[in-house]
């Protein structure tokens, strides 16, 4: 990939970007090929054991709630999804910069499947049926978009918002699947790049 070179001198660091990728062996690849078709198939079907997967998410979405918590009520109700989002696109990115496809697939197909959970969490703000985890529990528990679409006056659209959440997860998996095809099948790249 060939960036702007206003970027590069701005920017060194991005240089690496253009390097090409390092390659992935065929087997391996179809190894991958078969757990994203499988972890694909669960998510349609809604269950699995490859599912339990979220589960290493929920402590990184609580956190999120702690870390943000010196900065208002707002930001740190908001703080969970946004960490449950930034922590495997930030690991996707440091993949992207070691030139690692494989890891920044993975982590790319998991940001993009965690906004399947945080659309079941959206369209549940007014009907708040939904078993809610917190840290240390209680009876103060926030139901996150009951709270987040009430302040942003969005309460009524919780379904259409989740909806198109839901949708923009489904095309992301699926355009990371094509990436990581492309990228391992036809590696267009396969010379290394001489500095």
């Amino acid at each position: 990939m060939r960036l702007p070179d206003s970027w590069t001198q701005r920017v060194p660091a991005l240089a690496v970007l253009e390097d090409p990728w390092e390659p992935v062996p065929r087997a391996l690849f179809f190894v991958w090929l078969a757990f994203y078709l499988l972890f694909l198939y669960e998510l349609f079907r809604g269950q699995g054991f490859l599912l339990m997967l979220d589960l290493v998410l929920i402590p990184i979405h609580e956190g999120g709630h702690l870390l943000f918590r010196w900065f208002g009520e707002f930001l740190m109700v908001a703080g969970g999804t946004f960490m449950q989002l930034f922590v495997p696109a930030a690991l996707a990115l440091y993949f992207a910069f070691r030139r690692q496809p494989q890891g920044a697939a993975f982590c790319s197909f998991i940001f993009f499947e965690q906004f399947l959970p945080i659309s079941r969490y959206m369209a549940d703000a007014r009907a708040q049926e939904l078993p809610l985890l917190s840290v240390g529990g209680g009876d103060d528990v926030i139901h996150d978009w009951n709270y987040l679409f009430g302040h942003l006056g969005l309460l009524a659209h919780d379904t259409q918002i989740a909806s198109l959440t839901r949708t923009l997860g489904w095309l992301g998996m699926f355009a990371v699947l094509g990436w990581f095809t492309c990228t391992s099948v036809w590696p267009h790249n396969a010379k290394v790049r001489s500095r």
